[in-house]
């Protein structure tokens, strides 16, 4: 197929074209030959490049490892001189370090706490890099200068805290109380009146209200800008584990100044046996005092210790409270131990008063007591207020019944020889209306023993057993008198005084007016009897009754209501009797007394609107039988007017210069 290739090609461009054609083909093919020559002879070149690279790299290779050596060992040296100028920078901190350590810290606190911080890193430094050969040497060193300034930080602390703990003097305390409860006085031996009790100006009666009202204002026991220079002294022993030798740095500090400032204000260490030897008026200052410096201890003193140790000890907390606790632990068991030697005493009624203030003031200062003395280093001193507060709601509540039932078994055998009040009864009754004073306190002393009775009913059961056991000791009592008609008169005006007390009091309010208007009946039941058995007698010798004799001496007969038939001698006798029997009685009740003057007055007019008819009566129909005889005015001794004049002596209480009762 080639040869027709050719042919064609020949046909088309001629024979010129053909030749041309054959001549380029040869040329081709010489150049093909000549390129395939010189590739062989290139790849032979390259092959022997390929050989000889390869001996080249290997006869390198020693080299390559020889320099990369070397540059690992400047990188190695390298390493070593930054290490060793951090060492050598750490050598010179600490050489910085100790020449402040060396100075102290009264100079330049600030530096000299930076410096034991530096030590701090140092330690840190060389703890974790401990494979230098020196590093045990260096260790040791700087530990032993931190220990050292850290003590000369203790003794710094110790310095500060001590040169500015002073006691308070009691002046200052008093300008810290609420008005209304500052003394009149403000000398320092002057918060106390000659009583020995510091005065108050409020009554018990709003004393409560007003303490509600009342604004405390803490006072500074340190000076506030040396209170963060404390705290980062506390800051650093804290943190060098000294914490027990802080402690004691701390509460000897603070604790005798803390006493010294009660010392000042008038506390004392009192134990039961000195209580109990203390006349009671003594003893009753010394509580209204006790009172007083329970207030001034938590709301202001113990107030302004836990503010201190709050900001000194920030961020410590249980050593916080320990320090707390530490500091005043010897001043509330002072405090304490007064209020229990009370509570333990001896008791007696008049105590119940003193007692129940005692109770209320640990009831007002329980919230302060809970959130000053938080934490569980103050666990003790908490208890201990609570189990006071539970000593004397306990013993105010076995006073108050031994009040009843000494009131009820009195026995005191001297009689008020005029009938009056007996002393029992108004001491009782000022005791009740006293007790209303402390309406609140008792209802809360009620539910200090909870038996699920209302306080308000416990309150009105027990003044009326009060109540009860008085008028039984009075009905005892009233068993003395030899004339009937005075034990109902010493009746009538004792209960005639219950009932008037309670009216004018809050015990209506409690004993309501059921118990009011039955004891006015008993009262009125005795006025009755007193005149039934005193006006009695007398009262006869005014009836027409026995009037008449079958002996001579008669005159005509009783028709038209005249005197007719009535014996004359029967009506001097009784005429005589009556003279007889009410100048008696104008001597015996005249010394006899009815204090309240209405109830007096009351008495009186019942006597007289009983007498005085029938003696008026008598003597109109009666009179003229004596007065035609000898010696009338012996027989008619008085008129009317003149026993009504008589009648207003009666009940004045005029008694004999013994004071006792006649006949």
């Amino acid at each position: 197929m080639g040869v027709p290739a050719r042919t064609a090609a020949t046909a088309t461009f001629g024979g010129g074209g053909a030749d041309m054609l054959s001549e380029r083909a040869t040329k081709m093919r010489e150049a093909l030959q000549k390129s395939e020559s010189i590739t062989d002879k290139m790849v032979s070149i390259l092959g022997s490049f390929d050989h000889r690279l390869s001996a080249l790299e290997t006869a390198m290779r020693p080299t390559q490892i020889r320099t990369h050596a070397i540059r690992k060992a400047h990188e190695n040296i390298d390493k070593t001189l930054k290490a060793a100028e951090v060492i050598l920078s750490q050598f010179d901190i600490s050489v910085q370090a100790e020449a402040k350590i060396l100075k102290g810290p009264h100079e330049d606190l600030e530096s000299y706490l930076q410096a034991i911080e530096q030590l701090r890193n140092n330690i840190r430094f060389f703890s974790d890099n401990k494979s230098f050969r020196s590093s045990d040497g260096v260790l040791n060193h700087t530990n032993n200068l931190l220990a050292k300034a850290i003590s000369k930080l203790e003794e710094e602390f110790n310095q500060i805290l001590s040169s500015y703990s002073k006691p308070v003097e009691p002046e200052r305390l008093f300008e810290c109380l609420p008005n209304s409860m500052r003394p009149s006085s403000g000398s320092p031996g002057d918060q106390a009146d000659s009583s020995g009790k510091i005065p108050s100006s409020h009554s018990h009666s709003d004393h409560q209200n007003s303490e509600e009202n009342s604004a405390y204002t803490t006072p500074t026991l340190i000076p506030p800008r040396i209170l963060p220079l404390l705290h980062d002294l506390a800051l650093q022993m804290v943190e060098a584990g000294n914490q027990q030798q802080l402690l004691i740095i701390y509460r000897e500090a603070r604790s005798p100044v803390l006493e010294e400032s009660l010392r000042k204000l008038g506390v004392e260490k009192l134990s039961k046996d000195d209580v109990q030897k203390m006349q009671w008026e003594v003893l009753e200052a010394k509580i209204g005092n006790w009172i007083h410096f329970m207030r001034i201890a938590v709301k202001l003193l113990f107030a302004g210790e836990r503010k201190v140790c709050d900001q000194i000890f920030e961020g410590f907390d249980p050593l916080m409270d320990q320090c707390f606790a530490e500091v005043t632990a010897g001043s509330v068991a002072v405090l304490l131990s007064f209020g229990d030697a009370i509570a333990k005493s001896k008791r007696s009624p008049e105590k119940l008063f003193v007692l129940l203030d005692m109770y209320e003031i640990m009831r007002e200062i329980h919230s302060e007591i809970e959130s000053l003395f938080r934490g569980q280093p103050c666990n003790e001193i908490r208890l201990s207020a609570l189990g006071l507060t539970k000593r004397l709601a306990q013993t105010a509540q076995e006073t108050f019944g031994d009040f009843e039932e000494a009131v009820e078994k009195d026995a005191t055998k001297t009689a008020v020889a005029d009938g009056t009040v007996h002393p029992l009864t108004s001491y009782v009754i000022n005791y009740v209306k006293f007790l209303f004073d402390y309406q609140s306190t008792l209802k809360q002393l009620f539910r200090e023993f909870e038996n699920g009775d209302d306080s308000n009913s416990q309150l009105a059961a027990v003044t009326m057993r009060i109540m009860q056991a008085l008028q039984t000791n009075l009905d005892g009592k009233s068993k003395q008198y030899k004339d009937p008609s005075l034990t109902h008169l010493f009746l009538m005006n004792n209960i005639h005084y219950m009932v008037r007390s309670v009216r004018r009091s809050e015990a209506k309010d409690l004993l309501g007016d059921d118990w009011v208007q039955r004891h006015r009946r008993v009262v009125q039941q005795h006025a009755n009897q007193y005149k039934r058995i005193a006006w009695a007698k007398i009262l006869q010798c005014l009836s027409v009754q026995g009037l008449t004799s079958s002996g001579g001496g008669s005159v005509g007969s009783m028709d038209g209501g005249n005197s007719s038939g009535v014996s004359r001698a029967i009506i001097k006798d009784r005429l005589k009797t009556f003279n007889m029997q009410f100048e008696e009685l104008h001597q015996r009740q005249s010394q006899w007394t009815v204090p309240d003057t209405e109830l007096r007055e009351s008495l009186r007019l019942a006597v007289a609107e009983v007498l005085l008819p029938a003696y008026r009566s008598f003597i109109k129909r009666f009179g003229p039988l004596v007065e035609n005889g000898k010696n009338p005015q012996k027989y008619i001794r008085y008129n009317p007017e003149d026993l009504e004049h008589m009648l207003g002596e009666f009940f004045e209480g005029t008694l004999d210069l013994h004071g006792n009762e006649q006949g």
